[in-house]
């Protein structure tokens, strides 16, 4: 398959014979374009998702507005002076039939929107944790005894406006993801997304029909004692259009988090201090620190010497 793609690109059917490069693309960009997945996530379901993420887009702002936090920062966004070109709706736990519901009946989903967004929730799921699977059995960990099934999983679906007078503009600012995983189902026609390499330049992301951007998070980073990197990104204005994405996000464990015990050794001592998803969100928000730096306050004593 011919693709524009700058980045490293994974066949997801194609394992073990990916483990090094998975492992090289984790450690050097902390993002991939992931192929041949469509035995998960159909195309066609895909591209139902993606028409519905527009219709949902489109619905009177009181209706999105009672998208309601279930955790901060976790609802509908609104356009505001930070980010005026920017909205998002999100739903929280993908996992959980009852997650989906919540989101659905908040913005009155007719029971076909229902079933696609349970659908996709569903096959969205099994293809992130077999991600996850995947980059535990490339560093020799057995991955039943990781339970990333038993994970959080949220989405998030994202409108950027662009407009003739905005290119050249941000349309979202950089940041990392604070989680551990993310699946972007992103926009077909419309660009605008920025990856910074290891030479802190930011590298254009342009649509790739045919495959998901896969980036990795401060969660894979203390997970895998400071290896592979959590992927700075933001999002650019190119053109004047409307710009629609879907992000997957599986955050990490209800309990603990910390390195692997397997990437831990006499030269390659522990990083990181033990950590909850959640606790490290909330240091995130008190700090301000969106892109990474938080991790900093996460350091074991001796890895600040």
């Amino acid at each position: 398959m011919a693709t524009k793609c700058n980045i490293p690109v994974i066949d997801l059917q194609d394992f073990p014979n990916q483990s090094s490069k998975l492992i090289s693309a984790c450690e050097e960009w902390g993002c991939f374009r992931l192929l041949n997945y469509h035995d998960v996530l159909p195309a066609t379901l895909m591209s139902e998702m993606k028409a519905l993420a527009k219709s949902l887009l489109d619905l009177p702002e009181e209706i999105k507005r009672r998208n309601i936090d279930v955790i901060a920062g976790g609802g509908y966004v609104a356009p505001s002076a930070k980010i005026p070109l920017y909205e998002a709706l999100g739903l929280h736990d993908m996992t959980s039939r009852h997650g989906v519901d919540y989101f659905c009946s908040q913005l009155d989903a007719s029971p076909h929107q229902r079933e696609t967004i349970m659908r996709y929730a569903e096959a969205v799921h099994g293809l992130i944790v077999g991600i996850g699977n995947r980059l535990a059995e490339s560093l020799g960990v057995k991955s039943e005894n990781i339970g990333f099934e038993n994970w959080t999983c949220r989405a998030r679906i994202n409108k950027y406006h662009f407009t003739p007078q905005s290119v050249g503009t941000t349309g979202g600012p950089m940041h990392t993801d604070s989680g551990f995983l993310t699946i972007l189902q992103d926009d077909e026609d419309v660009g605008g997304l920025e990856v910074m390499n290891k030479s802190d330049e930011f590298t254009p992301i342009d649509p790739c029909p045919g495959t998901l951007l896969v980036n990795l998070g401060d969660m894979a980073t203390v997970w895998s004692n400071g290896r592979f990197c959590n992927v700075k990104h933001r999002v650019q204005c190119k053109e004047a259009n409307t710009r629609v994405s879907i992000a997957s996000f599986l955050l990490g464990p209800d309990e603990i988090l910390e390195p692997l015990p397997e990437l831990v050794d006499d030269d390659h001592p522990r990083v990181f201090v033990p950590t909850t998803y959640e606790d490290y969100r909330k240091l995130r928000f008190s700090t301000k620190l969106h892109a990474g730096e938080a991790l900093a306050l996460l350091h074991t004593p001796s890895s600040k010497k």
